[in-house]
C-alpha cells in the first residue's frame, strides 16, 4: 500500500467517523446513520462529494448538539431562503416602488391644487384643539416613527441605493449603528402608539356627519371645507387603519424580533421580518398623506399641533361640528 493511498483511506474513515460523532452515535457500523455509511460509500466512490451529508442537514431535523439553544440543532433551514428570496424580492422591490409613486403623487397634487387655504379672515379669538398631554404623546409617536422610518428604509432598501453611493465599508457601518438605534426606538414607539390610541380613540367614531365628508372627498379636489366632528373620516382612516391596525402589527412583529429569547423558531422571525416590512411599508404611505395635510397640505393644522390652539375661523371651516360643540361647552376650552 502506497503512502497516498493509506492517507486517503484514512481521510475517508476520519470524514465517516466525524459524520457518526455528529449523530452522537457509537463508532460501530451496525449503528451507522444511513445518511453516514451513504456518504462514506459516496466517498470510495466519488472522493470531495458530500451530497448525501448535505442532504440530510438541509431535513431541517435537529441533530446532537451541546448548545443548549433553541435549534441549535439544526445546521441549515431550508426555508430562510425562501424567506431571503421574498424580502429581497417582491418585499423589496414593489414595496419600494409603492413609496415612491405615492411621494410622487402627493407632490404632484399639490403643485396642481396647493393647500386648502381658510375662505374667511382669522378672528384673532382661539380654541384649545389639543391638550399639552395629547401634543406630547403625539409628537413622541411622530418623532420614534421618523426615526424607525428612516433606519427602516435604509435597512430595507441601503443596499440598493445607499451602498453604491457611500461604498461598502461605511454602509455597514451605518446598518450597524441604524439597527441598533431602531431596535433601541421600537419598544418606545410601541408604548406611545397605545397611549394614542386610548386617548384619541372616542374621538374617532363614526359619525353621521363623515358620510358627507366621504361623498365630497373632504373637499380636496373642490377646495371646499366639509364640516365635520373633532376628526374627519380622513383622520379617522388613518387613525384606525394607520395607527392602531399597522401602527400595532408593526409594533408586535418588531417586538419578537426585538426579544429573540422567548423560544421563537427561526421560521417565527422570518414570518415576523416579513409581516413587519410590509405592514410598516403601508403605515409609511398612509403617513405621507397624513402628514402632507398635517403640515403644507392645509393652512393652520401644523399650529394646532405646536400651540393646541386654533383660531375660531380655522376651526369653523375645517371641523365645524366639533366648533359648534366647543361653543356651546359641551367640549374643547376656549380662550380668548
Amino acid at each position: 500500500m502506497t503512502t497516498s493511498t493509506f492517507y486517503s483511506r484514512l481521510g475517508r474513515w476520519l470524514i465517516a467517523a466525524c459524520l457518526m460523532l455528529a449523530w452522537g452515535l457509537p463508532l460501530q457500523a451496525a449503528d451507522t446513520p444511513p445518511a453516514v455509511q451513504q456518504q462514506a460509500e459516496r466517498q470510495q466512490t466519488q472522493p470531495g462529494n458530500n451530497a448525501p451529508m448535505w442532504r440530510e442537514v438541509r431535513q431541517d431535523k435537529a441533530h446532537f448538539t451541546n448548545n443548549p439553544g433553541n435549534e441549535a440543532g439544526v445546521l441549515i433551514q431550508s426555508a430562510g431562503n425562501t424567506w431571503r428570496h421574498l424580502r429581497n424580492g417582491p418585499v423589496t422591490q414593489y414595496g419600494g416602488w409603492l413609496v415612491v409613486l405615492v411621494a410622487a403623487a402627493i407632490l404632484i397634487f399639490y403643485k396642481i391644487k396647493g393647500p386648502l387655504t381658510n375662505h374667511d379672515p382669522l378672528t384673532g379669538k382661539l380654541i384649545q384643539r389639543f391638550p399639552r398631554y395629547e401634543r406630547v404623546i403625539h409628537w413622541i409617536t411622530a418623532g420614534t416613527f421618523v426615526i424607525l422610518a428612516a433606519t427602516g428604509l435604509a435597512i430595507l432598501f441601503g443596499k440598493h441605493v445607499l451602498m453604491p453611493v457611500i461604498g461598502h465599508s461605511l454602509f455597514g457601518y451605518l446598518m450597524v449603528f441604524g439597527k441598533n438605534v431602531h431596535n433601541i426606538i421600537g419598544p418606545l414607539f410601541a408604548v406611545s402608539t397605545i397611549a394614542m390610541i386610548i386617548i384619541w380613540a372616542r374621538d374617532n367614531v363614526w359619525q353621521n356627519i363623515d358620510a358627507l365628508w366621504i361623498s365630497k372627498a373632504g373637499g380636496l379636489l373642490s377646495g371646499e371645507h366639509v364640516p365635520s366632528g373633532r376628526f374627519n373620516f380622513g383622520e379617522k382612516t388613518w387613525f384606525w387603519i394607520g395607527v392602531t391596525i399597522l401602527g400595532l402589527t408593526v409594533a408586535v412583529s418588531g417586538l419578537v424580533m426585538d426579544f429573540p429569547n422567548f423560544e421563537q423558531g427561526r421560521a417565527d422571525m422570518q414570518l415576523a421580518n416579513i409581516v413587519h416590512a410590509v405592514a410598516a411599508i403601508f403605515m409609511l404611505v398612509l403617513s405621507l398623506g397624513h402628514i402632507y395635510m398635517g403640515t403644507i397640505g392645509v393652512h393652520g393644522a401644523l399650529d394646532s399641533m405646536k400651540t393646541g390652539y386654533v383660531d375660531e375661523t380655522w376651526a369653523r371651516e375645517h371641523h365645524e361640528e366639533w366648533f359648534k360643540d366647543v361653543k356651546a361647552g359641551k367640549s374643547g376650552h376656549p380662550q380668548g
